[in-house]
């Protein structure tokens, strides 16, 4: 099974994905129709990157009538927030060890 890192980071890898994403966390929900209006890419194609986000767990769906509204997910980052903040506290450490040697170095 893959890591949910790993599903997100693959996931938002795609660039229409990441703009689709990016687009329903900014301006809130949209049909499949007004994504596909901005979106440069045919309607269908839309639709399978909305699947994929959906599958990811990035976006949900509702259904009225005909039409299907997308929104972004509150919290699907969570996992991504967290490996950041673990390695910028790493790469921080690193720095800190690069800073150290280079002043004993200086010495």
């Amino acid at each position: 099974m893959p890591d949910a890192h790993d599903t997100l980071f693959r996931t938002l890898a795609d660039p229409t994905r990441r703009a689709l994403f990016e687009r329903l966390c900014r301006d809130g929900e949209q049909t499949v129709g007004a994504l596909t209006a901005q979106a440069g890419v045919s309607q269908p194609a839309v639709s399978k990157h909305l699947g994929v986000l959906k599958q990811a767990g990035l976006v949900r769906d509702r259904h009225e009538g005909r039409q299907t509204h997308y929104s972004a997910v509150r919290g699907a980052l969570a996992p991504l927030v967290d490996w950041t903040q673990q390695m910028t506290g790493f790469w921080e450490a690193r720095f800190d060890d690069l800073e150290d040697l280079l002043r004993r170095m200086d010495q």
